[in-house]
């Protein structure tokens, strides 16, 4: 493949964009460029920040695609079935969420979990949050469907030929130029003017949590970041009423762990053994900070950072959509989502 100055541009953006946690965090988010009938689009599972260290990339037959998504073919659930196989050497599949990117026609596309935007984008009034600030600019508000095909489908009631901006509830956002530099000039727009100001961290209580994992499979976490969610009192209760964004329930599960008063790391390890239910990734103990477990992925890791991040631009006032029990079940056992989450397992600990 001769690579173009766009295309080449679009990985430095990407490998930028990606080493952003306010942006994007773990494997998440996706990037995309349109070249001479190819939809290059980020592998699933793979980190954005790894842009410009390993290949990322995969070739997508765009006009299949959107011929098929015009005839309303099921298969583009499945994007892989629409990769050019000889230019894809590694075998790599492309993200769950190629069919937004195609849809889209500018030829560059950017996909983020922005902090700012998902703390508009969950609550219930949050298209109504989003129209005061994005005023005059191309955007369309999607209510949440589930990621891949489903979500497309929504975009598609959603938007006109000039839409370039895309606020997906519980979701993130999307932008969308004929340039690289136009895509990264609008992402940082948007990101301006979606800007919430954050509660003050307040530090964890240290000594506290060390006693509290004693004898357990949880530690520390590495980031002091993580802590925000529990030692800010209107964070850890908005994170105490459920799920509120997909990645969230992929990488840390539905909702999250919140210990009772008195309990310890090794009391909350029994209850979800006696209950037969699997581990935690985190466990918030409220005015003291988090504990992570000891073999928790580099990308739940992130995600439980994400999770401070938003809860602490919510208003402690704010009405917040929570995913429902079906939305949270169909995550979880979607099959795109377990290849993504298998892949995230098998380079956690690796340099991405």
């Amino acid at each position: 493949m001769t690579r173009s100055p766009e295309y080449d541009a679009l990985l430095s953006l990407s490998a930028r964009v990606g080493a952003d946690p306010a942006l994007v965090q773990g494997a998440g988010g996706n990037t995309s460029i349109k070249e001479e009938g190819t939809l290059w689009i980020k592998a699933s599972g793979l980190w954005l920040r790894a842009a410009l260290a390993r290949e990322l990339m995969v070739p997508v037959a765009l006009e299949p695609l959107l011929d098929a998504l015009r005839r309303g073919d099921p298969s583009t659930e499945k994007p892989q079935a629409f990769v050019m196989d000889d230019r894809n050497p590694s075998g790599l599949r492309p993200s769950i969420e190629t069919t937004m990117h195609a849809l889209l026609a500018p030829k560059v596309v950017v996909h983020v979990h922005c902090v700012d935007t998902i703390a508009h984008a969950v609550q219930v009034d949050g298209e109504a949050l989003v129209a005061e600030r994005l005023a005059g600019l191309p955007y369309a508000f999607v209510p949440y469907a589930r990621p891949g095909l489903p979500l497309t489908q929504a975009i598609m009631r959603r938007i006109d030929a000039g839409t370039r901006i895309l606020v997906l509830g519980n979701h993130g956002l999307t932008v969308a130029g004929e340039a690289v530099a136009d895509a990264e000039a609008l992402l940082a727009k948007v990101r301006r003017r979606l800007a919430l100001a954050a509660r003050a961290f307040v530090a964890p209580d240290l000594g506290s949590l060390e006693r509290l994992a004693v004898g357990s499979a949880y530690r520390l976490p590495s980031d002091p970041a993580v802590h925000g969610v529990a030692t800010d009192a209107v964070s850890c209760r908005h994170a105490g009423g459920g799920s509120l964004y997909p990645d969230h329930v992929i990488f840390l599960g539905e909702g999250s762990v919140i210990a009772q008063p008195g309990e310890s790391a090794l009391d909350v390890e029994r209850r979800f053994g006696a209950a037969g239910l699997p581990l935690p990734p985190t466990i918030l103990f409220p005015g003291k900070g988090v504990l992570v477990s000891t073999t928790i992925s580099e990308g739940a890791l992130a995600m439980a950072r994400c999770l401070s991040d938003v809860t602490a631009r919510l208003p402690e006032t704010a009405r917040l959509r929570y995913f429902t029990d079906p939305e949270n079940a169909e995550l979880l056992g979607w099959d795109a989502e377990k290849y993504r989450q298998a892949l995230n397992a098998s380079l956690n600990g690796k340099r991405q």
